[in-house]
């Protein structure tokens, strides 16, 4: 008598991988990839994003994205992260400003002294800047804007900078032009 599991199994297998089939199917459809469908609407995109933020106190990126999805643009939280990032938007306190690059040259950071608590030094080539709670990105923006070739980077919080320089030698020369600017 001939055993019927085998046909069985091989009906179970076959249905796996059609299921499987159909799953990678559906997943290579262009709306379920990630691979930026959006980057043509993103100029009018930011636009948007831009005026949501002059007209609007917002404060996380959840909410610009819901906004801009009732407006009719295709948003994600990432496409926001880029987004934001590419017009230089910095939180203070608990919502995004836009940089106000009209009004300050590239390099006056005048209007951001007031925000600057203390500098630091933690090891040969990181500083610390303090500032107060809500501001630290906004300076954080202001240097990387700036483009000083001693600056590596930057990572900011909410009131605490790093700024990585490359040696000990890159270091001092940030130290010497944040307390001309600073004073601290």
């Amino acid at each position: 008598m001939p055993d019927n599991r085998l046909g069985l199994q091989e009906t179970a297998i076959d249905s796996a991988c059609i299921f499987m089939h159909d799953a990678c199917d559906f997943m290579q459809e262009p709306e379920m990839l990630r691979s930026e469908p959006e980057q043509p609407n993103a100029p009018a995109r930011r636009t948007l994003l831009a005026k949501i933020i002059r007209e609007q106190t917002v404060g996380r990126q959840t909410e610009l994205v819901d906004l801009l999805r009732k407006l009719g643009h295709i948003a994600t939280q990432s496409s926001v992260s880029r987004d934001l990032r590419e017009l230089g938007v910095a939180k203070m306190g608990d919502r995004y400003v836009l940089p106000e690059t009209a009004m300050q040259p590239k390099n006056d950071f005048s209007a951001l002294k007031q925000f600057v608590n203390a500098r630091l030094a933690a090891g040969t080539n990181l500083t610390i800047l303090k500032t107060t709670i809500g501001s630290a990105q906004s300076v954080a923006v202001a240097i990387d804007t700036a483009q000083w070739p001693e600056v590596v980077g930057t990572i900011s919080g909410d009131d605490t900078i790093f700024i990585a320089t490359a040696g000990a030698a890159e270091q001092r020369k940030l130290e010497r032009r944040l307390l001309a600017i600073f004073g601290r």
